[in-house]
């Protein structure tokens, strides 16, 4: 009977799911807790500190499209972390993408669809180049993702020639940032995503109990879902207030359940986990371990690529400095700050969503109080380098405990 899974779930009930939440604390397993808290107290501090403006509709639908491109890239980011890797182009791949998409639009009259496109296979044949490059020669990411940090600016500026900037125009491109959502069709979009979460939950559960693992009450799984189906409700009544929930943001959040699906449920995602934890046990176990970096640096590249060509939606323009500036740390913030790990083989995808949360709160709750950029920047540093220290004092623990 010890492996009878009605008995496991039975021993393990609520009161065994805060012992085993205690213990993973104990252990240096803090998950997302530290976010979750950080992000209340952000919101409570820029609520209080502008007068209760942060929370505006206005505010909160410039929030969500603010998001969306440099979510899109952390998505991509999580996946080269998960591997133990680092990708540093991302943000000027960003840039390089949406300028082609740009010219072939503009410049060569090719239709949105068709130069949006091209824009994102351009990076993902750049994505290509640096896993083959970094797999063939046997050379560190950071070597060659850094010379093309370098390489990729120099592209840009030739790409947008001596002109510098172009102007968006065409509709199917800036709808893509322009394009919100309101009544039924909001609502049922948040019901989708409940509905996602609580059947992801519910599936989980049911496939522990069938291999006689324990899982938690399903009253636990309930309670999250109503209080994520809550927060759901909310935001989509604030937003409406407002012009409504943005399309961007539905493809941000459409990206994050498909490629967790991707990471937690298919034989692909399973060995991204395999080799960040260890590439060579994952080689003995043959996994082809430079087919799945490759394959990592190319979506990396390619959803560089997608956030590029939304953040030209959003500004109806692509210049000389597309990509540049912060996209680069706020998409690695993003991701570690989210939870996932700078030494591989741990994390979620939805870490990318949590974390550009907190990156752009912050962000946009110092625009609201008019801080200096230098302020900005260092206070972002401070908010990147707590999340590292935090995910290495927890692998610490985790390997002083043996786990």
């Amino acid at each position: 009977m010890a492996g009878d899974p009605r008995l496991a779930a039975a021993e393990q009930g609520l009161g065994g799911v805060l012992a085993g939440y205690r213990r993973r604390i104990a252990q240096g397993d803090v998950g997302q807790l530290p976010v979750l808290v950080g992000l209340i107290v952000i919101w409570g501090v820029f609520y209080a500190a502008t007068g209760g403006t942060f929370f505006r509709a206005e505010n909160l639908v410039n929030l969500a499209l603010q998001m969306a491109a440099v979510g899109t890239i952390a998505v991509g980011v999580v996946f080269v972390l998960l591997l133990g890797e680092i990708d540093l182009t991302v943000g000027i791949v960003s840039g390089l993408c949406a300028g082609i998409m740009a010219v072939l639009n503009v410049k060569m009259g090719l239709p949105g669809p068709v130069a949006v496109v091209a824009g994102i296979g351009a990076g993902t044949l750049i994505g290509f180049f640096h896993g083959f490059w970094i797999t063939r020669f046997r050379i560190p990411s950071f070597v060659v993702t850094l010379a093309g940090l370098i390489g990729w600016q120099g592209a840009l500026l030739f790409v947008l020639g001596k002109t510098g900037t172009v102007n968006l125009r065409d509709d199917f491109i800036v709808g893509l940032a322009g394009t919100f959502f309101t009544g039924p069709v909001a609502y049922g979009l948040g019901v989708l995503l409940v509905a996602y979460v609580a059947g992801a939950a519910l599936l989980a559960r049911r496939r522990r109990l069938a291999a006689g693992l324990s899982a938690e009450p399903a009253v636990l799984v309930w309670t999250r879902t109503a209080i994520v189906a809550v927060l759901v409700g909310l935001g989509l009544l604030v937003l409406q207030q407002d012009r409504g929930l943005p399309l961007s943001l539905v493809l941000l959040i459409g990206l994050i359940v498909v490629m967790d699906y991707v990471a937690r449920r298919t034989r692909f995602g399973r060995m991204v986990f395999a080799v960040g934890g260890n590439a060579e046990a994952a080689r003995r176990a043959g996994i082809p371990v430079d087919r799945v970096r490759v394959a990592v640096f190319v979506l990396a590249s390619t959803f560089a690529a997608w956030g590029g060509v939304l953040a030209a939606s959003r500004l109806l323009a692509v210049n000389q400095s597309a990509g540049s500036g912060d996209v680069l740390l706020n998409a690695i913030a993003s991701a570690v700050i989210g939870g996932t790990s700078l030494f591989g083989g741990r994390g979620t995808v939805w870490a990318a969503l949590l974390g550009i949360l907190v990156i752009q709160s912050i962000s946009n709750g110092m625009d609201l109080l008019s801080f200096e950029p230098s302020v900005k920047a260092m206070i972002t540093g401070i908010v990147l380098l707590s999340a590292v220290t935090i995910d290495a004092v927890a692998r610490r623990g985790r390997e002083g405990s043996g786990g």
